[in-house]
């Protein structure tokens, strides 16, 4: 099949939403599918991969995220580009101008369309004052996933809610992690010398945007509790964002180890202890699975993958939504217990390691296909009555 895929963040872009997509990508591109890339120009070139065609359009910088790209409305440049090369079917990763431009267009020219939903953007209002907004960004989502076939989410739980939201085709479409990139084998004394750290001491580990609406207030009051108790721990922060400059002024003994990727960051998780998330604003949450599959117990909220896939007392904790009392005490406990901590940490790993990305691959192919031979016979049958 040829499929379209449009996204407006992409790799070398680090995200949730970036590596999901371009797993899909990849991993249809290795079955031998021909996959057209739509993405916002990127200042760096982007890399060639086997398989994958790409168009750049236009696009703009995120304001407060200089390092992510939106795409700008390209109707007219996609029906002309699907017209000469028609894609069998279309998925349309992100909400943006780009991503609603690319639903109109495929509609227009009859080319069945999915679209995904990987990020609570109406949750975001409120952690930049401007949750007035709230009813207005989520009244935009509904519009917007409402005209695709369907719309993939990760979590049953978060189909149900985009159903009482008004959106009633969501689909659930599992998220896969690498296991052998986050693996607990990566751990690294060398590394973990340069944290000041020896093998007694907790590391506590934060991956993922440094932003407002990761609720990074309770993860430095996590990590403050947990001092108190173990007055050598330490915490090593991997990833950027706009609070990070503010953050890193305010808390000197944090250690900011930047952007990683690959190797690098699989060893950065191998490396450390314990992983308590605090984020409430995720849709799914890519890091808790990877720092499952390191080997991390983790601690956070019952929200996206902490709901599928944490179990409580046994790879971690999973907190009642908002409980931060709660999230502080077990984040604590789990830190004062290196017995604890090493027994969940392998309990951690084995849970996920049946989370295949080629079984993730496989049924994202079956739905693009069932899509375009939908839409193929709905397209005899209307030409066999007119």
């Amino acid at each position: 099949m040829r499929i379209g895929i449009v996204s407006e963040t992409y790799p070398p872009e680090i995200n949730g939403v970036a590596l999901t997509v371009h797993n899909l990508a990849a991993g249809l591109a290795g079955r031998g599918h021909s996959v057209d890339l739509i993405r916002p120009r990127q200042p760096q070139p982007h890399l060639d991969e086997p398989g994958i065609e790409v168009l750049s359009v236009r696009g703009g910088s995120m304001p407060r995220y200089p390092g992510l790209r939106f795409g700008l409305p390209a109707g007219r440049a996609l029906r002309e580009h699907w017209k000469q090369q028609r894609p069998d079917a279309i998925y349309v990763a992100t909400e943006g101008p780009l991503g609603w431009s690319a639903v109109r267009a495929a509609k227009q020219l009859g080319i069945p369309v999915s679209s995904g939903f990987h990020t609570r953007f109406d949750s975001y209002a409120d952690h930049y004052g401007v949750g007035w907004l709230t009813p207005l960004v989520r009244g935009y989502l509904r519009r917007f996933h409402r005209r695709a076939a369907t719309t993939l989410v990760p979590t049953d739980a978060l189909a149900q809610e985009l159903r009482a939201l008004g959106i009633p085709n969501a689909r659930m479409l599992r998220r896969a992690v690498d296991t052998q990139l986050f693996h607990p084998r990566r751990r690294s004394d060398a590394l973990r010398a340069t944290w000041g750290v020896d093998a007694a001491t907790p590391v506590v580990l934060y991956v993922g945007r440094i932003a407002a609406e990761k609720n990074l207030e309770l993860a430095v009051q996590t990590f403050r509790a947990i001092q108190q108790q173990v007055p050598k721990a330490r915490y090593v922060w991997v990833g950027d964002g706009p609070a990070r400059a503010a953050l890193e002024a305010a808390h000197p003994d944090f250690i900011f180890a930047g952007m990683q990727r690959g190797e690098a960051l699989g060893q950065h998780y191998a490396s450390a202890d314990l992983f308590p998330f605090s984020s409430l604003s995720e849709t799914f949450g890519n890091v808790i699975l990877e720092a499952l599959a390191a080997g991390l117990p983790v601690v956070a909220y019952a929200e996206g993958a902490a709901r599928e896939h944490l179990r409580d007392g046994i790879n971690g904790y999973c907190i009642e939504s908002g409980n931060a009392r709660a999230f502080v005490a077990a984040a604590t406990n789990l830190a004062c217990n290196p017995g604890l901590i090493r027994h969940m940490g392998r309990a951690a790993h084995v849970g996920v390691a049946g989370l295949s990305p080629d079984a993730v691959i496989r049924d994202f192919e079956t739905l693009l296909r069932e899509m375009a031979e939908e839409n193929l016979h709905e397209h005899a049958t209307t030409v066999a009555h007119a």
